[in-house]
């Protein structure tokens, strides 16, 4: 005798899918002796006293929401008669005892597929990160062997490859205060506070007759910096300022760490003096330290102007400026996405040799060939790298005109380029004192509004010059002092001496307008003066 089942109990409780017979009302009558009462009908187990509804429907919009999880049978099994078999009849125990395991087999049988999917993709999944692990592994150790590590405080991006630099380091350059020169890139002047730092350390050491290393040098940089200081760092200083230092690699130094041995090598720095005749040992004083800062920039801004001088030659028309006459960087010149300096070679400790790979032991047996065989595979190798190698390129082809000047001749082209090659060349070698004349001159129509609203507001004549520079001052958007309020009416006096008057009276000097001259030709002059002393 099969087992019965929970579903088999659930399955004999419910009622079936057909309306249960309406129950019929009982007769009331008198009992007779002869005529036996008529028997009542038993009540149902789905009777109750209310009318009983018929089932409705089960439509598309609307599914019959079982109450309990159904069994979901084959459809061979749902086609039989035995699936619409009521319920409690012989067919339905015949169903449980004999299609239930079935059913249950064909369930485990499914998800068992499912698991075997589940488990499929789950283990391909974990080899492609484990291939994704070893390719990061053999990156990062290809990288440490041949590549040097580059600091996040150089302007390099510290992120994923192809990210971008802080925009504090790409826009360095515009956020300088003052009128604009010639700015070093944000990654030259972190390398010459480093310098800064790294001379004032070994000064201090040489002055006391330490020997100076790099490890001591190191960790006095970083905590002066509060920047990563590396032996990167000590080769770009070597490539700018090559007779700053000497380097070495020596032994038996006292360093009074555990982790270094006294006989491993360490890079001793030892700064590079004049030292005069007959005299002692120098000392790097304060004026040295200064004069060795100021040799260590010029050299920072000489890579850059080689640097502008290619892009100048790369213009159309190229542009060429005197040295002594630049004053400020062309302004499609990016300053800081200028390359970095590349660093110069340090000295490295003696390695004894070992023959550890095939690579060196061909190496090895290489030297112990004759002349003649050596010059033969070299003269094969040239052969192959000949064969192998693509054609020389040919001349590059005029670059054409974009397709908002086409129709455009290109003489015009050529004039309009020649003439704004002109002004940016005018723009570059302009000197300082030229530079804040020309902002002045910018300064001028608006203040000489404001200085006419004072007369007009005052009612007099004229003024002193204190009263006008501080009444100016206090009405002007920018903030200005009463100083330089007086070169700017002095500027407008020299301009327009026909509406602007100074008058020396004994200790002071007195400013007289022209109230009642066209403020607007006034204003249209002093445009016009800007834009012809701009265009000088």
């Amino acid at each position: 005798m099969a087992q019965p089942r929970l579903t088999d109990f659930f399955a004999r409780r419910r009622p079936g899918p057909r309306a249960a017979p309406p129950r019929a009302k009982p007769a009331w009558r008198t009992p007779s002796p002869a005529k036996p009462a008529p028997p009542t009908p038993a009540r149902t187990p789905g009777g109750s006293r209310k009318r009983a509804r018929p089932p409705a429907e089960p439509t598309r919009d609307h599914p019959a929401p079982p109450a309990r999880r159904r069994l979901r049978l084959p459809a061979d099994t749902v086609s039989s008669p035995s699936a619409l078999a009521a319920p409690g009849s012989p067919e339905e125990a015949t169903l449980s005892a004999g299609q239930l395991p079935c059913l249950a087999a064909q369930e485990d049988k499914a998800s068992s597929k499912v698991t075997l999917s589940e488990l499929k993709s789950c283990l391909q999944r974990a080899r492609e990160l484990g291939a994704r692990a070893q390719e990061l592994k053999a990156s990062a150790q290809r990288k440490d062997a041949g590549e040097p590590r580059v600091p996040e405080d150089q302007g390099q991006p510290a992120g994923p490859r192809g990210q971008k630099a802080p925009a504090y380091q790409r826009f360095h350059a515009l956020a300088q205060p003052g009128p604009p020169g010639l700015v070093l890139p944000y990654k030259y002047q972190v390398l010459a506070e480093m310098f800064r730092s790294m001379d004032t350390i070994v000064g201090m050491l040489y002055n006391r007759s330490e020997t100076a290393t790099f490890a001591k040098v190191q960790q006095g940089v970083q905590d002066m910096m509060r920047k990563r200081f590396e032996e990167r760092n000590v080769g770009q200083i070597r490539t700018v300022y090559p007779a700053s230092y000497r380097f070495r690699q020596e032994r038996d130094v006292p360093t009074f760490k555990d982790g270094v041995k006294r006989s491993d090598y360490q890079l001793t720095i030892e700064p590079l003096l004049d030292q005069e005749a007959g005299s002692t040992a120098p000392q790097l004083t304060a004026s040295h330290l200064l004069r060795r800062r100021q040799v260590f920039g010029q050299n920072l801004v000489e890579r850059v102007r080689e640097h502008h001088r290619a892009f100048l030659a790369s213009l159309n028309p190229p542009m060429v400026v005197p040295e002594d006459q630049l004053t400020r960087w062309h302004p499609h010149f990016n300053v800081d996405e200028v390359p970095d300096i590349e660093p110069a070679e340090l000295p490295q400790p003696p390695t004894t040799e070992k023959l550890a790979t095939a690579q060196e032991v061909l190496a090895r047996a290489r030297s112990l060939m004759s002349p003649r065989m050596e010059k033969a595979l070299s003269d094969l190798a040239l052969r192959t790298a000949k064969s192998g190698s693509p054609g020389s390129p040919g001349p590059a082809p005029p670059a054409a005109p974009p397709a908002a000047l086409k129709g455009v001749s290109q003489d015009l082209l050529e004039r309009v380029r020649r003439k704004q090659a002109q002004k940016q060349l005018a723009q570059m070698t302009r000197q300082p004192e030229q530079e804040r004349r020309l902002q002045r001159l910018e300064r001028l129509p608006e203040l000489a509004r404001v200085l006419r609203g004072i007369f007009v507001s005052e009612r007099k004549p004229a003024l002193t010059m204190e009263v006008a520079c501080a009444r100016m001052a206090g009405s002007y958007r920018a903030a200005l002092s009463p100083g330089e309020m007086e070169k700017h009416v002095q500027l407008l006096s020299e301009l327009l001496p026909d509406w602007l008057s100074l008058h020396r009276v004994r200790a002071d000097t007195y400013v007289k307008l022209d109230k009642a001259a066209d403020l607007a030709g006034v204003l249209a002059r002093l445009a016009h003066l800007a834009r012809a002393e701009a265009a000088l």
